[in-house]
């Protein structure tokens, strides 16, 4: 069972290799946004949403740790 799982493994990860080599020659999307101005709307956004989700984080694991001292 456990060679199974590792052959499943290699064969996903030479299909994610071989996709990843198969792009062409077009310019990426980073590219293009990079061009037009919008990747730093997009890097706001992903910041935003990660700062979100640490500090809320943070907020359940002192609430955890408060009711962990109570009882």
């Amino acid at each position: 069972m456990k060679i199974a799982k590792q052959f499943i493994l290699l064969l996903a990860s030479l299909f994610f290799t071989v996709s990843l080599f198969a792009q062409g020659d077009k310019p990426g999307m980073a590219d293009v946004m990079r061009s037009n101005g919008r990747i730093y709307v997009v890097i706001a956004v992903v910041l935003t949403i990660l700062v979100g989700l640490i500090l809320y984080v943070f907020r359940i694991d002192r609430k955890l740790t408060k009711l962990e001292k109570e009882n």
